[in-house]
């Protein structure tokens, strides 16, 4: 209960600075926390939905990930659905590259909306701390300068002691302020890591499975090349069969003559 107290005579005694001060720390919390749940959020669904498509991308079934990836709206959906569409088009694994990138590229500016608010709220109210002291050292020191002489020292430790609150508090919210703006800055950048990461994988997966494909006809036309040379094998095997047979029957014409 002390403490409360304590907290509410250090606000009434800052002076009125200490109101927009408050009021944009309400604002740059508001901002953070509603950046925190959706960056938490974007990242257990572009999670799950990774482990759903990976399986089903490994299989090669590319026409089942694109029906999925339909409906699929978060960051890791709209980025295979690019590269899908151009891998069912093209089969270039430069286009494909180019396509997941570019939706990397949309995703970003969705990922950091909002964001450097929060660093701005900390720079505001730093400066408005600032700005709040030295307003207070002013009335301060016109006061003392018409007060009584056995009164001036009291009177200035007095108003530089409520100006000071004023600086306090904005540092306090400038600090709290820029250290939710680095967090929230490292889990926005983990989650494009993450989409960096799966556009690799299934690019890998992708090409690796239409190389396959593209062994398979070779390898038909090999083996439809080595049919006719294996015939004429058989067929040369066959005739020296048949002139082996031949000779001891004409031996045995021979001795009987």
């Amino acid at each position: 209960m002390d403490f409360f107290n304590s907290v509410i005579a250090f606000f009434q005694t800052g002076g009125a600075f200490m109101y927009p001060i408050l009021v944009v720390f309400a604002l740059g919390a508001a901002v953070a926390i509603e950046r925190y749940i959706r960056l938490v959020y974007e990242r257990r669904t572009n999670r799950n939905a990774w482990e759903k498509l990976q399986p089903v991308l490994k299989s090669g079934d590319f026409d089942r990930a694109r029906n999925l990836v339909k409906e699929d709206n978060t960051g890791v959906g709209r980025l295979l659905a690019m590269g899908l569409e151009r891998q069912g088009a093209v089969r270039r694994r430069e286009d494909i590259e180019i396509a997941m990138e570019e939706s990397i590229m949309e995703t970003i500016p969705q990922l950091e909306k909002r964001t450097p608010y929060v660093a701005l709220g900390s720079n505001i109210a730093t400066l408005l701390g600032l700005l709040g002291t030295i307003m207070g050292l002013i009335e301060a020191f016109t006061a003392v300068a018409n007060a009584n002489p056995a009164e001036k020292a009291d009177l200035l430790s007095a108003s530089i002691s409520v100006a000071m609150n004023t600086t306090a508090f904005g540092l306090m919210v400038g600090i709290a302020l820029l250290i939710v703006h680095a967090l929230l800055n490292s889990l926005t950048g983990q989650i494009v890591d993450s989409l960096e990461m799966v556009s690799v994988k299934a690019l890998n997966i992708m090409s690796s499975s239409t190389r396959r494909r593209s062994d398979v006809p070779k390898e038909e036309k090999a083996e439809s090349a080595d049919k006719p040379q294996n015939r004429d094998v058989e067929q040369t095997r066959a005739a020296q069969k048949k002139t082996t047979a031949a000779k001891p029957e004409e031996t045995s014409n021979a001795e009987s003559v």
